[in-house]
């Protein structure tokens, strides 16, 4: 055999092989590495985009901890005024109920004054007919009979 002609053979050979190869080999692993790294590629935009959402939703999360933190606060800040407001309102109903009471105790003690008062003027009066009865018994000076009653009078 011949170098010559073996070479020349192997050349023809693996230039069958090679068309070979591109021809039916080479599209359908170009294809599949295309394919691939297509889905490489969106693999990895949906992962920048799912971490693009994470941001998001993390921003959106703190965002509405700070609304809800903010409401508690002011839903505090009313339920404090609210409470004041009550305990003042409290304290003014209080203050109402005691001026009344007060009011209540001292129209009371003035009925009672009154009261004591038109004794005090019936009993007055009776000592003072038992004192002109005995007076008059006694004697019937007139002048006596006066300073008696001016007596009375004043002390009345």
């Amino acid at each position: 055999m011949n170098i010559n002609m073996t070479l020349i053979g192997q050349t023809i050979a693996f230039a069958i092989f090679v068309w070979f190869c591109i021809k039916y080999v080479w599209p359908p692993i170009s294809n599949a590495l295309h394919e691939r790294q297509k889905k490489i590629a969106d693999g990895l935009d949906a992962a920048s985009r799912a971490s693009r959402d994470l941001e998001l939703a993390q921003e959106q999360a703190a965002e509405t901890l700070r609304e809800s933190k903010q409401q508690a606060t002011e839903i505090l800040e009313q339920a404090n005024k609210r409470a004041s407001q009550m305990i003042e309102e409290a304290r003014e109903q209080a203050r109402a109920e005691g001026e009344r009471l007060v009011t209540s105790a001292r129209s009371e003690i003035e009925q009672e004054v009154h009261r004591a008062k038109d004794e005090l003027r019936a009993q007055v009066s009776s000592l003072a007919l038992v004192g002109a009865e005995r007076v008059l018994e006694a004697s019937i000076d007139e002048k006596a009979h006066r300073e008696m009653l001016d007596k009375l009078a004043a002390e009345l």
